[in-house]
């Protein structure tokens, strides 16, 4: 799945694993980092963002730029608030905030087909449904175990 992501820029493209060499360290290393589902938003607000560039010259498609980038933005930052909460419950909520913002994302991405490339919307649209599905399986996991978080982990810890 992650390995067809590419988001096309000044450079050409960039593959989701050279994206990564180029995310912070202070990310990389938080312990969030490890969920799939938060890189993979993460990297979504990413292509949302060049994207944009070429809905932007459009002028029928500028407020969808505007709504493809809070979407998109929204799915990896309710990814690491959730994950950020004490009980899986609160978890669950805030993974199908996620959920709802991918499905948002994938949405918008079909209205933008008659601006970006037929590859560009399935390479987008495609991605999005395998994240939703991720989101639902975690979303479900948290509300069924609803485990309680007894210590924070990773670089913010204190002592």
């Amino acid at each position: 799945m992650i390995g067809d992501w590419y988001v096309t820029g000044k450079r050409g493209a960039v593959t989701f694993e050279q994206w990564v060499g180029e995310v912070p360290e202070g990310i990389r290393n938080d312990t969030l980092w490890k969920m799939e589902a938060y890189r993979l938003g993460l990297f979504a607000s990413d292509l949302a963002w060049k994207d944009s560039a070429k809905l932007m010259r459009e002028t029928r498609t500028r407020s969808i730029a505007d709504q493809i980038c809070r979407a998109a933005g929204n799915i990896s930052s309710n990814v690491a608030e959730g994950y950020s909460r004490g009980t899986g419950k609160d978890r669950a909520r805030f993974y199908e905030y996620a959920l709802g913002s991918a499905r948002e994302t994938r949405d918008w991405y079909f209205k933008t087909r008659h601006v970006l490339s037929a590859k560009v919307t399935a390479h987008r649209i495609d991605p999005m449904t395998q994240l939703s599905r991720l989101l639902i399986r975690m979303a479900s996991n948290e509300r069924r175990l609803n485990h309680r978080l007894t210590k924070l982990s990773g670089p913010l810890e204190s002592d």
